[in-house]
């Protein structure tokens, strides 16, 4: 069985997508459909823009979006087994399993983008990369820090992500290291993603999801907060609500898909660091770009 994922925040790079607008016409057209959609032209910060630009949250989930979802159209004869997506990237694998619409997608991410930029601004605060230490001992460390400190990516064994109030990663990295962490590196990140922090970013989106249409997809999605599978529109608009505040689980999304019958995973979209974390859960693993 065929699986597709797509990245995240992160993933983005100046340039990204020129080679797709420059060689298919229907990818042309989407990006200049996003443009229009967007009321600004995002293709200019894609291809020609700075690193500083496709930094800010309002740019890069548009832009890893767009990327993902129009590599996927310009796949010949695509129709997946199963899909998922890390974080942001969930919304890029409803378009792809049909549930989503290509423009009522890049609305909603682009609601996420702002209202999650608007919940960083209100409360300075930051992530963390945790590399070398069981779940289990950063879960019990941020448990005793006096501050919003969580798991937010259950990435592959011995690397999670840690969200956070600044005060609280601060300390949190300063055990970390102590306590024999191979690294505890804070990321460069405009906030605590996947955390309590994102409530007003939750809420705000809450509102879109409810009324935007979703279809019965091809395939199922396996869904960041519970790594399970999904077809039923109803529960995958609670579980892509529940992403905001609640951490990205994985490493155990890949285990099911691969226990469910993944045969090989294809990342769709910028970069290949997905790929990398499925490596590390199954060496043996077929892995490969879009």
């Amino acid at each position: 069985m065929k699986a597709f994922v797509f990245p995240g925040q992160g993933a983005q790079y100046v340039g990204m997508g020129k080679d797709l607008y420059d060689q298919f016409t229907l990818a042309r057209e989407m990006f200049e459909q996003a443009n229009e959609v967007l009321g600004f032209r995002i293709t200019d910060l894609m291809f020609t823009g700075t690193d500083e630009d496709l930094k800010q949250t309002r740019v890069t989930q548009p832009a890893i979006f767009l990327h993902s979802v129009i590599l996927a159209s310009t796949i010949e004869g695509f129709r997946p087994d199963m899909v998922a997506g890390h974080s942001l990237g969930e919304f890029s694998s409803l378009v792809a399993n049909g549930t989503l619409s290509f423009i009522d997608g890049l609305s909603l991410v682009y609601k996420r983008a702002m209202a999650m930029q608007k919940a960083c601004e209100a409360q300075p605060s930051t992530m963390a990369a945790i590399i070398g230490m069981e779940d289990e001992q950063v879960e019990q460390v941020c448990r005793e820090i006096d501050e919003i400190v969580v798991a937010a990516n259950y990435n592959t064994a011995g690397q999670i992500v840690i969200s956070g109030s600044i005060p609280g990663i601060d300390l949190a990295v300063e055990k970390l290291t102590g306590l024999g962490a191979r690294r505890a590196l804070k990321l460069a990140v405009g906030g605590a993603f996947h955390s309590p922090l994102m409530e007003p970013a939750r809420a705000e989106l809450e509102e879109a999801i409810k009324v935007a249409p979703f279809s019965k997809p091809v395939c199922p999605v396996y869904q960041n907060v519970n790594a399970l599978p999904s077809t039923d529109p109803a529960e995958i608009k609670k579980n892509l609500v529940a992403q905001l505040t609640a951490p990205v689980r994985w490493t155990q999304t890949v285990r099911n898909m691969i226990s469910d019958g993944a045969t090989s995973f294809t990342e769709v979209g910028p970069g290949k660091v997905l790929q990398g974390l499925i490596k590390k859960v199954d060496r043996g693993m077929s892995t490969q770009s879009a």
